[in-house]
């Protein structure tokens, strides 16, 4: 058997990038996957690579009455829900001083209040079904401080604390939450990004070397583990400037 036979994962923010990464893995050991994104046409070019079993849905995560289509869907196709990979995200880049109003709004909407609506939707669906799985996508920009990216960093670090919030409020009903925390890794969202970030490899992460977290994170293995971080982040928040600067 397969680590996440019988089990329905849904995925925002799957249409690119590590939310496609996280469905694939999803679907490779054994999950029926969600894919969800606003680009709907990629979401289901994600859903056809994760087999038969996979379906897409449209949603924009600031919007609530989409999160409850969604979770429709999962209850009229599968009967169940038993992971949610909070993962869709925004970045907005610009200096403090030349970050719009609108502009900080928008990534806190997404990065955030989307988060925030992702939780609030599934977890009646996962405590009918004795419990389930939430993993909230942050960053090391929710780690440390990012200049340039101040309302990503924000929003990064509300969703920590969102879930351990969470964690603590939902453990009686068997619902885990816990945080993945990527370092700079390869994908659309970075193609800009030149250098290597902090990596003490001085080169990005892949999509395939933070996707297994949220397998474990999904699976019955990390049965013990909730309100907790994980890091991928090639040892980025483990040194300080000068370390990752030295040859």
């Amino acid at each position: 058997m397969s680590r996440l036979d019988g089990k329905v994962a849904l995925v925002s923010g799957g249409a690119a990038g590590l939310g496609a990464a996280y469905c694939r893995a999803l679907a490779a050991e054994g999950a029926r996957v969600v894919v969800t994104d606003v680009a709907a046409e990629a979401a289901r070019a994600v859903a056809g690579d994760c087999g038969p079993h996979a379906s897409s849905v449209a949603l924009d995560v600031v919007d609530e009455s989409a999160w409850a289509a969604a979770t429709d869907h999962c209850r009229r196709r599968y009967g169940r829900l038993d992971v949610l990979v909070n993962n869709a995200g925004i970045v907005h880049r610009t200096a403090l001083m030349e970050t719009d109003a609108a502009s900080f709004q928008r990534v806190l909407e997404v990065n955030a209040f989307g988060t925030f609506l992702g939780m609030k939707a599934v977890v009646p669906l996962m405590r009918e079904g004795g419990g389930g799985s939430i993993v909230n996508v942050s960053s090391t920009a929710g780690v440390t401080g990012f200049p340039g990216i101040i309302g990503y960093t924000a929003g990064k670090w509300a969703v920590r604390g969102m879930t351990k919030a969470a964690a603590v409020e939902l453990a009686p009903y068997g619902v885990r939450v816990n945080t993945i925390v990527p370092g700079l890794v390869e994908t659309p969202m970075t193609a800009d990004f030149a250098g290597p970030g902090g990596s003490l490899r001085r080169k990005k992460g892949s999509v395939d070397e933070v996707a297994p977290l949220v397998v474990f994170l999904a699976s019955d293995e990390s049965a013990f583990c909730t309100g907790a971080d994980f890091v991928a982040d090639g040892g980025e928040t483990a040194a300080t400037p000068a370390v990752r600067s030295s040859p």
